[in-house]
């Protein structure tokens, strides 16, 4: 407003002292030059002026936003840190879980193999007792093994039973009772007697009818001497027959033969302990 009053002002003053001063032609175009030169300032200046207001007003608009870009990054920001915060907090949580479990597996198989341990060692005495005890009966078929953690006595049947029968003899008795002396000493061990034969049919036996009856009733023979005459725990015998279908070698021949007809004592130490322990 003070320029245009100053301009206002000036056109006035050169209006008044024109018509009362008479200027030169030179002087009077040098004066309108001025006047042209101030309007055209003028108007550059209102051009710029509205310019600046345009930049200031984008400027503006721009800060806008960008403040609502940097308020939603802030956000997003909190956002993330709290799901950060969380997950590192259940992330500790499950670590310390799995540690605890981890410790616990440890504890457990440091047991197993504590139990195992023990297993193999009274297996080991076991078997060491039993080839003591029988020693006088190896010439005659007896074998003892550890086989899978088990102790196997193994007596063919020339040693326990005539041809053919179910009836065990005088010598198959001393080996027998040899053997319920070691295992009364011994009352974790679980007893099962197996009876097995060849595979040659069996015939005119009477009530046996075949090779499966007959590896059946001479591991029962073995049971009831060894639980009535020997006084062995009869809650710790099993009794089965295997008949012809687990030979020791191919039944090719009469030695071969002879090897598979054979009642085997397999011998298992009790693992209550230990299936306790896995059942937890």
């Amino acid at each position: 407003m003070k320029k245009i009053g100053l301009l206002a002002a000036f056109a006035l003053f050169i209006t008044a002292f024109s018509s009362c001063v008479i200027l030169s032609p030179k002087k009077y175009k040098a004066l309108l030059a001025k006047q042209d030169s101030l309007n055209t300032g003028w108007t550059e200046s209102q051009l710029k002026n509205e310019s600046l207001e345009q930049r200031i007003a984008r400027l503006k608009a721009d800060t806008a936003s960008l403040n609502g870009q940097l308020a939603d990054l802030r956000s997003k920001y909190t956002e993330m840190d709290g799901n950060y915060a969380k997950l590192r907090s259940n992330s500790s949580s499950e670590i310390n879980k799995l540690s605890a479990d981890l410790k616990k597996r440890e504890q457990r198989l440091k047991e197993v193999e504590e139990i195992l341990r023990k297993r193999d060692e009274a297996t080991n005495q076991l078997k060491a007792k039993l080839q003591e005890a029988l020693l006088g009966f190896t010439k005659n078929g007896l074998t003892v093994e550890i086989k899978n953690g088990k102790v196997y006595v193994s007596l063919t049947d020339k040693l326990l039973f005539p041809s053919g029968s179910i009836i065990i003899d005088e010598k198959g008795k001393q080996a027998l009772t040899q053997l319920a002396t070691v295992l009364k000493q011994q009352p974790e061990i679980n007893i099962a007697v197996e009876g097995h034969t060849d595979s040659q049919k069996i015939n005119n036996l009477g009530q046996i009818k075949d090779n499966w009856d007959l590896s059946v009733l001479r591991a029962t023979s073995v049971v009831r001497f060894l639980t009535e005459e020997q006084k062995v725990e009869s809650v710790r015998m099993t009794a089965t027959g295997k008949g012809e279908y687990q030979p020791l070698a191919p039944n090719t021949s009469a030695e071969n033969r002879s090897k598979n007809r054979r009642i085997e004592i397999v011998l298992s130490p009790k693992l209550d302990e230990l299936y306790d322990l896995i059942k937890q």
